[in-house]
């Protein structure tokens, strides 16, 4: 339930919670944001953009207006320049961002996407890429890929060379554009060492949020208790909701109480979702604060707080382990840090640090030009007012376990390596602490290898999934 959220702001489209965008509850605010201007032009783009910026940004003193439009040859570099100084202060990573409102609306509504299906990681040390997950309904699935599958060489060229010629964006390069009838030829290396040959198209696929094969589990703690387990691939995608419903009346059937949400890929999405599954956890805490939502001083009337609603398929969470890494962002972060208010010494992030993404985005649309800016307007505090986690998770929380993203396992397998440091967690045994030092401001810095492969620059569903091809 939102309270203090005027009708501007209602009317507004989805405002999302994710590495790259949040979303709240709104967008379209185009014509009211700036106006409705009939040339689509790169420098009525530009204008249309400052102007936004100018009334909503959230931190309007680090906002430079000043800088020359003329310079820069589209609107995303122009909005990089005026926001630099938020960036330099790590409060604005790329957050800031313009889309196309179709793209971005097909993605929410019906998690369409067109690629491979896979989510790629990459060891460092070792100079070797790996399939960290692979969609089941998509492309590459069918062909052979899964969770800890090698990507030994693309078109004849191995992924050492690749690498070594230019790093994630040249990996990025080697896949190709994400559309539909791109063709590559893989040379594969399976889990149990067998090499093959997999000739992949992409095409358009629909996202799954909660994989039918280990999107929820009952697992034995090891001390006679049991945990559900979830893990939530997006909050971009609306179907996830249902899919979470799903299985929390799965958990409350059986009574389970302590919880594990692996979300150590999630770059976070929908509020909405967000909202959804910490009401999920909160049966008894109907009507206290969830989170609250924090504009700029002169958009103060639009300021908001959440409570927990009831939901028929609720439980009480009483211990609660978040299986989290530098992909881990926004939304993802956004249920955690609400948590923490309720389950103080009960709650754990296991893993790694987490991305470290405390702002959303409001959605401004205009319509003609099918420009959709996506403008950091707005800041999240849980119920003790505690939100600045700039520099991960791991910095406010009231435990933390250090545990590797173990590829050779499956994810939601007991024995896999964060799974069985959060079941550790939940049954009282002890683990080792992660470090909560500074990141370099990008999902890389995980914290350890394998780390998700992500281009400088990614497209709008790698915002909100990082990893993806």
């Amino acid at each position: 339930m939102k309270l203090g959220r005027t009708a501007l702001v209602a009317a507004m489209a989805a405002s999302l919670a994710a590495c790259g965008g949040d979303d709240d509850s709104g967008s379209g605010a185009g014509a009211g944001a700036g106006g409705q201007v009939a040339t689509c032009s790169l420098s009525a783009r530009q204008d249309w953009a400052r102007s936004v910026l100018e009334e909503w940004y959230l931190f309007p003193d680090l906002l430079n207006t000043n800088v020359n439009k003329a310079a820069h040859s589209s609107v995303q570099s122009y909005l990089n320049a005026m926001v630099a100084d938020a960036r330099a202060q790590r409060k604005d990573r790329f957050f800031t961002y313009i889309t196309s409102i179709e793209e971005e609306n097909d993605l929410i509504n019906n998690g369409s996407n067109a690629g491979f299906g896979i989510r790629l990681a990459y060891d460092e040390a070792a100079n070797r890429v790996f399939v960290a997950e692979a969609f089941e309904n998509a492309p590459a699935f069918s062909a052979g890929f899964d969770r800890g599958t090698e990507i030994l060489s693309v078109d004849g060229q191995s992924t050492a060379s690749i690498m070594a010629a230019g790093g994630d964006d040249a990996f990025s390069e080697a896949l190709g554009p994400s559309d539909p009838g791109v063709t590559r030829t893989f040379t594969l290396r399976s889990r149990t060492g067998v090499e093959t040959t997999a000739t992949v198209t992409k095409a358009e696929y629909s996202l799954d949020p909660v994989s039918d094969r280990y999107g929820v589990k009952i697992l034995d703690d090891g001390a006679g208790g049991k945990v559900g387990y979830v893990n939530l691939r997006t909050f971009i995608v609306s179907n996830a909701a249902p899919q979470l419903r799903t299985a929390f009346q799965q958990f409350q059937n059986q009574g389970i109480t302590n919880v594990i949400l692996d979300l150590r890929y999630n770059g976070g999405g929908l509020v909405s979702v967000a909202e959804l599954l910490g009401d999920l956890m909160a049966e008894g805490l109907e009507g206290q604060v969830y989170s609250q939502t924090q504009l700029r001083p002169s958009k103060s009337a639009e300021n908001s707080t959440d409570l927990f609603d009831d939901q028929p398929q609720q439980i009480r969470a009483m211990k609660l382990a978040v299986i989290g890494r530098g992909g881990t962002a926004s939304a993802s972060e956004l249920v955690t840090n609400s948590m923490i208010s309720y389950l103080g010494n009960n709650i754990a992030l296991v893993g790694a640090n987490t991305f470290g993404k405390p702002v959303g985005q409001f959605a401004f649309d205009r319509s003609a030009c099918d420009d959709r800016l996506r403008a950091v307007t707005f800041k999240t505090v849980n119920a003790n007012g505690q939100g600045e986690y700039f520099d991960g998770l791991a910095s406010v929380m009231p435990n933390t376990c250090r545990a590797g993203d173990d590829l050779t396992a499956q994810l939601g397998d007991a024995n896999e390596a964060s799974v069985s440091v959060a079941l550790d967690f939940l049954a009282g045994r002890t683990c080792t602490p992660i470090s909560a030092s500074a990141k370099d401001g990008t999902v890389k810095a995980e914290g350890g290898s394998p780390r998700l492969l992500q281009p400088v620059m990614p497209s709008a569903v790698q915002r909100d999934i990082p990893g993806l091809y």
